[in-house]
C-alpha cells in the first residue's frame, strides 16, 4: 500500500517529485527487452542434443539429429520475428522449420494455429543446409501471437543451433513497461487480471505495414475440411492505416481495425499504456472508409464491405471515447462533420416505432441481427447522449433539440415494447423469446432503463444465469463472449452491484487466466459455455485469437469502477471519485492524461468503513466526490468541504484526503 501518511500535504508534491518509479511494475507482462528467447523447454521430440542451451539457461548448442523437433515455451504470450543462428549443417539440404501457437492445445510439428478461416497455417522454413550464420524470417511472417514454438528438423541432416530469437514486434512505438496507469488492490487475481488487459492490448497494437493480407478472405471457410498436412500460407504484410502504429482487434488474427473492439479497449488502454496516438490511426483509418450516405464499415481494409449497424455505432464510441480521454478538440473538430453525417445514417433507420429497424445482420459473430433489436437501439441511445455532449463541446447545437427528442422517444419504445417484466429482461425483438446478453448490458450502461429498481432487476437476472466458466451470451449459442462480458461488468457496477462484477471477474476472467490451455498472460476472443476452447461461431477452433482486445473489459473497469475514478469531461477537466469497492479492502489506481495525473488510494475496515482515502486530479479540473462515509475532504492548501450524505460538489484539481470517516460505512 502506498497511502500517504506525511503529516504536512507539503510533503506530497515532494513525494511525487522524487518518486520516478512506476507503481507496481513488477505486475506488467510486457518484456523489457525485445529481443526475446524462450524461458524453457516444453517438449522434445526424436533425437536432440543440449534442448535447453537455446532457452535462457543457455550454454552450447542444440543439435537435431535427423528428424525431430523442440517445442519452446516463451512463458506468456509473445509475438514477433525469428531469428536462428545455425552454427553447424551436415547437408545442403538440411531445412529447420518453425512453428507456432497461443495455446498448449494446438502444438505440433507439422502446423500453426490458424490465422485464416479454416485449416491450419504452414510453417516457416529456413534453408539452413546453405550454411552457418543468422536466418531471420521476413517482416511479411511477423507472428503476431505465440507462446510456444517449436523449431523441426524433418531431414535427415544434423543441425547445431546456437541460438534462437524472437524480435518483439508488438506495440512498435511504446516504451513497452513505461505504463503511465496502474491498479493494485488486495485481491492477486484482480491485479493480474488488470495487468493482463493492459498487455493484451499492447500485443494487439501493431506496425500498420504487418496486417492481416487475408490470403484466403472468400476463398475458403470454415466449411471446408483442411487437415493435416495440408496447410494455408499466410502473410502479415498489409497495411491498414497511415502512421507508425495502430490498434487491431487481434494479435495473431484478424490484426486487422474493427471499430466493435475499440468500444471496450480503448478505455482499457486509456487508463493503461495511454497510448490514443494508435487509437487514432485506427479511428481514422475507419473515418477514411465512409461512405457518401454517411455509413461507416464494418471492419478496416483488406475486410470487404458489409453492412452493420451496430459497428457503425461502435465507430461513433470510439470518436467519444477518444476526445473525452484525449482532450483533443481540434481532432474532434476535423472530424465532426463526418461524425453527424455517420448519426443521421443511424437514424434514418428509426420507423415509426421511435426504434431503429435494423436490416443488416452483420454484428460481433451474435447469430441474427435485425428488426427492433435491443442490441442496436441501447447503442444507439448511448451514441445519442455521446452526441449531445460532443456537440455542446464543439458549441453546435443547431440538432441537439432534435436528438434529444428522438432519444427520449427511443428509451420509452425500447422499454413499452422490448421489457419483458416476467424475466427481468429486455427481449431481443418483439417476435422472439430471447434475452440476449449485449443489449441488455447496453441497456444498463446506456442508461436505458426507467429506473433504478429496473436496472438491479437486470443485474439480478443476468448474474443468475452465469455458469461455471462465466456468463453466457445466448444470442451467440452456447457461448461465453469477453467482449459482451466486459459491457456486463459495466452493467453490474452501473446498477450498484460492485460485488456482482468483481464475482463475474473473478469467475471468467480468472478462468481465462489461469486455465493451462491459455496462455496465462492474455485475454481469449470467446469459449464455450462448458469450458472447452470452442467458440460456437466457428468450426476451426485452433483460429480462435488468445490476446484479444474487445477482452480487456475489467483493466477499465477496475479503475472506473472499483477504484472510482471517472473522468466526464476531456481529458478530466470534469471528474467524478466515487469507488465501488465490494470486497475490496485496499485499493490503489491512478492514470495519466494530457491535463496530469488522477490517483486514488483507500483502506477500509472490515465493516466497510474508511481507515484512510486520499485522491488526487491535476491543478484546473473540477469534480465532485460520492463515497459512502461522512466526515470532511481536506485539500492540501487546507481547505476543508463536508460530505452531506457522502456527497461533496465542485471541489478542485491537487490532493485530498479524508478526514473523520473511520466511524462510517460504504457501500
Amino acid at each position: 500500500m502506498r497511502l500517504l501518511t506525511c503529516s504536512a500535504f507539503a510533503e506530497v508534491a515532494l513525494l511525487a517529485a522524487v518518486c520516478t518509479a512506476i507503481p507496481y511494475e513488477e505486475y506488467i507482462l510486457a518484456p523489457a527487452t525485445r529481443d526475446l528467447v524462450p524461458e524453457k523447454v516444453h517438449h522434445v521430440n526424436g533425437s536432440v542434443s543440449n534442448p535447453y542451451a537455446l532457452t535462457k539457461a543457455k550454454g552450447g548448442k542444440a543439435t537435431f539429429h535427423g528428424v525431430s523437433s523442440v517445442t519452446y515455451d516463451f512463458g506468456r504470450n509473445i509475438g514477433g520475428i525469428v531469428s536462428l543462428d545455425i552454427s553447424r549443417v551436415s547437408s545442403q539440404d538440411a531445412l529447420i522449420g518453425v512453428t507456432f501457437t497461443e495455446s498448449s492445445l494446438w502444438i505440433n510439428s507439422e502446423a500453426c494455429d490458424a490465422t485464416a478461416d479454416a485449416g491450419l497455417d504452414s510453417p516457416l522454413w529456413f534453408p539452413v543446409g546453405q550454411g552457418s550464420g543468422r536466418y531471420t524470417a521476413e517482416k511479411k511472417h511477423d507472428r503476431g501471437a505465440f507462446r510456444y514454438m517449436t523449431l523441426v528438423s524433418n531431414t535427415s541432416a544434423t543441425v547445431a543451433v546456437e541460438s534462437v530469437q524472437v524480435h518483439f514486434t508488438a506495440a512498435p512505438t511504446q516504451n513497452l513497461r513505461a505504463y503511465t496507469g496502474y491498479f493494485h488492490c488486495d485481491d492477486e487475481l484482480l491485479n493480474r487480471i488488470w495487468y493482463a488487459g493492459a498487455y493484451t492490448n499492447q500485443l494487439c497494437t501493431i506496425d500498420p505495414s504487418t496486417g492481416n493480407a487475408l490470403p484466403w478472405l472468400g476463398m475458403i471457410s470454415s466449411d471446408d475440411n483442411i487437415t493435416l498436412p495440408e496447410t494455408v500460407a499466410w502473410w502479415s504484410n498489409y497495411t491498414i492505416s497511415n502512421g507508425s502504429s495502430v490498434f487491431t482487434d487481434g494479435a495473431k488474427r484478424d490484426r486487422l481495425v474493427w471499430p466493435g473492439d475499440m468500444s471496450i479497449a480503448l478505455e482499457s488502454v486509456a487508463v493503461s499504456t495511454y497510448d490514443l496516438y494508435s487509437m487514432r490511426m485506427a479511428l481514422e483509418s475507419l473515418l477514411s472508409m465512409q461512405q457518401p450516405d454517411g455509413r461507416l464499415p464494418y471492419a478496416g481494409k483488406p475486410f470487404f464491405d458489409v453492412v452493420s449497424y451496430t459497428y457503425h455505432l461502435h465507430s461513433l464510441v470510439g470518436v467519444s471515447h477518444f476526445y473525452r480521454y484525449s482532450g483533443d478538440l481540434n481532432w474532434l473538430a476535423a472530424h465532426w462533420s463526418q461524425y453527424k453525417l455517420a448519426l443521421q445514417w443511424s437514424l434514418s433507420s428509426i420507423d415509426s416505432t421511435g426504434l431503429a429497424n435494423v436490416t443488416a445482420s452483420a454484428d460481433w459473430l451474435r447469430f441474427g441481427m435485425g428488426g427492433h433489436n435491443i442490441e442496436a437501439n441501447a447503442i444507439l441511445y448511448f451514441v445519442l447522449q455521446e452526441s449531445l455532449t460532443l456537440a455542446k463541446a464543439l458549441n453546435d447545437t443547431a440538432s441537439t433539440s432534435h436528438w434529444a427528442q428522438i432519444s427520449a422517444t427511443l428509451k420509452s419504445s425500447a422499454n413499452a415494447l422490448l421489457w419483458d417484466p416476467a424475466a427481468g429482461l429486455y427481449r431481443d425483438n418483439e417476435t422472439t423469446t430471447l434475452h440476449p446478453q449485449d443489449g441488455n448490458a447496453w441497456a444498463l450502461k446506456s442508461n436505458l432503463t426507467l429506473s433504478a429498481t429496473q436496472s438491479s432487476i437486470v443485474s439480478t437476472a443476468l448474474a443468475a444465469r452465469w455458469g461455471p466458466y462465466g456468463a453466457p451470451a445466448p444470442e451467440a449459442g452456447a457461448t461465453v463472449s469477453p467482449f459482451i462480458g466486459g459491457f456486463e461488468l459495466h452493467a453490474h457496477f452501473l446498477a450498484d452491484q460492485p460485488q456482482r462484477a468483481l464475482d463475474l471477474m473473478r469467475l471468467q476472467w480468472g478462468f481465462m487466466l489461469d486455465d493451462p490451455r491459455m496462455t496465462q498472460s492474455t485475454f481469449i476472443e470467446g469459449y464455450s459455455t462448458d469450458g472447452s476452447l470452442h467458440y460456437a461461431p466457428y468450426r476451426n477452433d485452433p483460429r480462435i485469437s488468445h490476446a484479444h482486445g474487445w477482452a480487456t473489459g475489467p483493466t477499465a473497469a477496475l479503475t472506473f469502477y472499483a477504484a472510482g475514478i471517472q473522468l466526464l469531461g476531456a481529458a478530466g477537466e470534469r471528474w467524478v471519485v466515487a469507488p465501488q469497492p465490494g470486497d475490496l479492502r485496499v485499493v490503489e489506481a491512478g492514470f495519466r492524461t494530457a491535463l496530469g495525473m488522477f490517483e486514488v488510494e483507500f483502506e477500509r475496515e472490515k465493516n466497510g468503513g474508511y481507515t484512510e482515502l486520499v485522491f488526487t486530479a491535476p491543478e484546473g479540473t473540477m469534480g465532485d466526490v460520492k463515497v459512502g462515509a461522512e466526515g470532511w475532504l481536506v485539500s492540501g492548501n487546507g481547505t476543508s468541504v463536508r460530505l452531506v450524505d457522502g456527497v461533496a460538489k465542485g471541489l478542485h484539481g491537487g490532493t485530498w484526503r479524508l478526514r473523520g470517516g473511520t466511524d462510517y460505512t460504504c457501500s
